[in-house]
Order: C-alpha cells, then structure tokens, then sequence
C-alpha cells in the first residue's frame, strides 16, 4: 500500500504501443498515409515505363565508406540521454555504436568505421547494469519484479509496525494468557482480570466495559467458552471500533478531488509530542512518492521552532517557507500558499505554534489560519492532524477532546508507538471521539512513519512472537 495515494492512474502516460489499433484509429491512419505511387498506364513502351519510373522515384546510389588510414582512436564515453552511454551496452545486450570522426575526401563527409581485425571473432558483449544502461524509472525491469520490490517493502513495513507495539501486546495479549492459566472455565474473577489487563493497556475504561459486555452475551450464548473464543471477541471488537471510526474525520487524502491543490495538511499539537519531527517525516515519504512538497514555518511563537524546521526541510531536501520569529502566523501562511500555487505543488504541510489546549488566544489565532487558507485554497486545510504522544495515555486523549472543539481535528498523528505499553490509546481515541488514526511513529529515523492500519495493529497485539 503506497504512503500517499492521491495521484490517480491516469497522470501517468501510457504509451500504449503494442496496443491494436481502434476503427476509427485505422481510418485516421490511412488518410494520412502517403498516397502510393500510381502505376503508368499499359500502351505505354517499356522505353517509356522505365523513363517513367526514373522520374517518379530518383535512384539513390548506395553509399559504401572508404576505410582510409589506420585504425581511428574512440572518443571517449560520453552520456546519451538519461540511461546509456557512447560504447556502452544497453539493458538487452544491443551495443551502441560508437561515433567516430568524419574524414573528408574531396568535400564530401564520409564515415570511416573501424576494420575488423583478422582472427578475433566479433561477440555480442555481456550485458552489465552501471549507472548509465539501468533506468531510474524502473524501465530496466519487468513489471513483476517492480510489483515484488513493492510487496516486499510492504513487507518490511507491516512487521516493523507490528515489532513497534511489541510493548502494547506483552501488556495485553500476555496478561490474558496468564488470566487463563490454570482455570478451565470462565467467572467473574477471571473478567475483573480481564478489565484491569484491558484498562492497563489504556484502552481506556468506557472502551473496556463494552468489550467485556459483549465478552459476557457470548459466555452467556456459550459461544465463548476458552481463551482462544475470548481472543477472537475482543479482537473483533477493537476492530470493529478502529473501522468505525473511519466514517468521521478523514480517513484518506483520497476524499479530496485531485483538481484541488496544493493538498493543505495543518499540523496541530502541545510542545513535545513530536510535532516537527512529524512534519519532517510527512514531507519525507510523500515526496518519496512523486510529489512535490512544500512546508510552512508558521509557528513563530517559539524562538527555536523554525530551526529545527529548517533541520529537517534540509533533511529531507523539502523547501521551506519561513519569516522571523514574531510575524503574524496567518501571513506566513498565506506566503506560503502564494508560493505553492505559483510552483503547482502537490502538498503544503502547514506547522503551528505548540500550544497547550487551554489558551484561548493561541486557539483564536488558529481559527484565524484556517480562515485563511479557505479563502486561498477551496476547502483547506483539508486535515487538521492533531499530534499525540502515546506514551501520555489518557492525557493525550484529553488534549484530543479539547482541540476537536477548537481546530477540528480531523485525524490523529500517533508518536512513540514502539516505546510505550499504552499503545491501546489509540482504541480509546476512537472510541470516544470517532477520529482515525492516520498514521503511527514508530522510530526515530526518517522513514519510521507508517500509514495506520487497523488490521495490522489488532493482528499484532495478539499474534505471538
């Protein structure tokens, strides 16, 4: 699954070559084709058919170089486009043909090629990939090996996601197994275990008593009768609540209609939380993909904000908007739009003062930056991510039910996901506030920035390890 996946099929080129051609297609083609040459009438000698055909089609003499001299010295490679090189070989094995100098006889340019020389049998060179004959597009390769280095990178990132809540699962997953040790049948002691092994993980306690309602129906239906039924019921429950969430908010950046640009992200969130690493980590992947990336610097509350911005626009080799510590936020932020409309980019990821929820005049100013970017940009911001450490837990949540009130919120940036046991926060957020979780940090280095997956995450918190 690509990280961004706003850009549709068709923005690409398809050439389409061996592709037969339509009806229509067919009757454009022969209208344009030359008209043939018409053949001379019978009664006519053969004098003058063939006088006839001189006129109509000159004779070329055929041009034969003369080799001259001794062998010519080659140039040296020299780069031709974007994949091969003078005298180098391209991917299927063909040489290219060297150039060499003209030498002139009488004013007339002629080709000297060089002689073959006696005894040495002439080869087809083995085929090698340097820089030159392999394709930075990936043309080099098949599609199926291009669609096996996708899966594969698939791969790698859902079981980094999953060692990332390693921690989360050994509070869940191994507290349940250690409720179940033992007993051979399910009472009310083993669901107040249960309770408190859920509320630890900080699924949170509205979020725990449902699961162990329904946990209770199925005993009582005696559908749920050993750990491995017991596993299977909160699995679907957590599923099912991270799924619904995804009905509010916004789920993908698909949503949006693709004429829209730039594709406007605000980025909101206390001091701390890993807010500008995010930014850092967003403008890395999404531009990875293809598209171009622009980031404004609008949190100029803070002294040091747009230096650590600049670190990571540098970085990820990502332009950066920014003006001097003080300025009006909503004016950089309009420079900013200005200067991605003007250089047709794709994503314009807005950072904001670190604010803590309950100051009303950081929030006012807020509202006024998203006032802003509507009136420049239709529809924007079109998400408003709220950054939450997971290692808060509970604080986090509560920070989450204040911005919603103020900034909208429309998703949640999860950080610290790999360092903490209270990755089931991310449950209690959309229980309670029906946001998703857009996407997960799992790391510190620049890539460790997943899309969040709903499945992924349940399977991991009980898979074994």
């Amino acid at each position: 699954m690509a990280f961004w996946r706003r850009k549709k099929e068709d923005r690409y080129i398809t050439l389409g070559l061996n592709e037969p051609l339509k009806p229509a297609e067919k009757e454009t083609a022969a209208a344009d084709a030359p008209a043939a040459r018409p053949e001379p009438p019978a009664n006519l000698s053969e004098t003058n058919k063939t006088a006839t055909a001189s006129v109509a089609a000159p004779a070329t003499p055929p041009l034969e170089p003369t080799v001259t001299g001794g062998t010519p010295t080659p140039l040296p490679q020299e780069r031709i486009g974007n994949d091969t090189a003078i005298g180098a070989t391209t991917p299927d094995a063909t040489p290219v043909a060297a150039t060499v100098p003209a030498t002139t006889t009488g004013g007339a340019s002629r080709v000297t090629p060089e002689p073959a020389k006696p005894g040495v049998s002439q080869q087809r060179p083995v085929p090698t990939r340097s820089t030159f004959s392999t394709s930075i597009l990936g043309l080099d390769r098949s599609i199926e090996e291009l669609q096996g280095e996708e899966a594969a990178l698939e791969r790698t990132f859902e079981k980094r996601f999953k060692n990332a809540i390693a921690a989360t699962r050994e509070s869940l997953s191994e507290k349940i197994d250690t409720v179940f040790q033992g007993r051979k049948q399910i009472d009310a002691e083993l669901l107040d275990e249960l309770e408190e092994a859920l509320i630890a993980a900080d699924i949170g306690v509205p979020t725990t008593l449902d699961i162990l309602d329904t946990v209770r129906r199925g005993i009582t239906r005696k559908e749920i009768n050993d750990i491995e039924a017991l596993k299977a019921a909160i699995k679907n429950q957590l599923l099912s609540i991270l799924r619904a969430s995804e009905a509010k908010g916004v789920a993908a950046e698909t949503s949006v209609p693709e004429n829209i640009s730039p594709y406007v992200m605000m980025i909101v969130g206390v001091n701390g939380v890993g807010k500008t690493t995010t930014i850092g980590k967003l403008a890395q992947r999404i531009k990875a993909e293809g598209n171009d990336v622009l980031i404004c610097a609008a949190d100029t509350f803070r002294a040091a904000a747009s230096d650590q911005l600049a670190i990571w626009a540098e970085r990820t080799g990502v332009p950066l908007i920014q003006q001097k510590q003080g300025t009006d936020p909503a004016a950089v932020l309009f420079d900013s739009l200005k200067a991605a409309k003007a250089r047709n980019s794709d994503v314009l990821i807005v950072d904001t003062a670190g604010r803590l929820h309950n100051k009303s005049n950081l929030m006012a100013e807020l509202e006024k930056m998203k006032r802003v970017a509507g009136r420049e940009v239709e529809g924007a911001p079109h998400e408003t991510l709220l950054v939450i450490d997971a290692v808060t837990g509970q604080n986090g949540l509560e920070q989450a039910r204040q911005f919603l009130k103020v900034a909208g919120v429309t998703g949640i940036v999860l950080t610290k996901l790999d360092g903490t046991a209270k990755g089931g926060i991310a449950v209690a957020i959309s229980k309670e506030l029906g946001l998703p979780i857009r996407y997960a940090g799992i790391g510190e280095k620049v890539d460790d920035l997943v899309v969040f997956n709903a499945e992924h995450y349940v399977d991991g918190l009980f898979e074994s390890r």
